[in-house]
């Protein structure tokens, strides 16, 4: 018998994958709510971005709805629900993690041996950044191209190709779907002032300045991205609703109907905190 390829599985991989198993035998109906991303985090012993990315990509593929400032609740599949991405698609917060210790290092170089005409191709990005909508295709566009101005500052076209590449992987629908939640107007005039500070430092010919300003425009892009859904307040550390008993005689439509009263609740009174 041949041997078949081994595939390392990606850890937010394996909690989907653990997730959508109890979902399917039963363990979580629709409708109920799942344990929190810290209950969660804290079962499993791992990272609540781990958790999150695997949140996103059973959103994605329609076992799961998040609710801000509710909870994860089960959803019915559609009967033509989305396919998964292919398995070698990257987390969001992996890709965060790659691109703040390759760029950091790239701003620090660049800080050394950009020209005028370097700044001025990273002038020309953030001009047009500030003069976009977002979020929006083209604000990812000019995004995109400080980026890369940054890297072909140092004349290596593999780093540009590296970096260019890095950021295309915000088009998945992991990343997109996380975006959905956590990007506004708001947080794009925060990154703006987040890549002028990577400019000035580059401009300034100031390699450490640069470094940190880089390292701080991504780790501060992952914590936007980490905010709390709001649900931990809502849960109130109550337990997620199970499957009833075979010996439930309780209609399914009357437990729907009563689980959706009960989130409406808990929204309203996390929405109630949060004020």
């Amino acid at each position: 018998m041949p041997l078949e390829a081994v595939e390392a599985r990606r850890l937010y991989r394996q909690v989907a994958d653990q997730l959508r198993s109890l979902i399917d035998s039963g363990e979580y109906v629709v409708g109920s709510r799942l344990p929190t991303e810290r209950e969660l985090a804290e079962q499993l012993k791992i990272s609540r971005p781990t958790v999150r990315e695997a949140l996103i990509a059973l959103e994605v593929e329609g076992r799961v709805r998040i609710r801000v400032g509710s909870g994860i609740y089960v959803t019915e599949p559609a009967d033509a629900a989305p396919t998964l991405p292919a398995a070698g698609i990257e987390g969001p917060f992996e890709l965060l993690r790659a691109r703040e210790f390759l760029e950091s290092a790239i701003a620090e170089q660049a800080a050394r041996v950009a020209t005028r005409d370097d700044i001025a191709r990273i002038d020309a990005s953030l001009v047009a950044m500030e003069n976009v909508e977002h979020p929006g295709e083209a604000s990812m566009v000019h995004d995109r191209a400080f980026h890369v101005a940054i890297a072909g500052s140092l004349g290596n076209a593999v780093l540009v190709r590296v970096v260019g590449e890095l950021f295309d992987q915000r088009l998945n629908p992991y990343f997109a779907q996380l975006a959905h939640y956590f990007e506004s107007r708001g947080t794009w005039r925060t990154a703006l002032d987040e890549h002028r500070a990577v400019r000035d430092a580059i401009a300034r010919h100031d390699p450490d300045a640069a470094r940190e300003a880089m390292r701080k425009h991504l780790a501060r892009s992952q914590e936007r991205f980490a905010q709390n859904f709001g649900a931990e307040t809502a849960a109130g550390g109550s337990r997620p609703a199970r499957a009833p008993a075979k010996s439930d005689s309780a209609p399914k439509k009357q437990a729907k109907e009563h689980t959706k009263e009960s989130a409406k609740e808990r929204a309203k009174s996390g929405s109630a905190r949060r004020r």
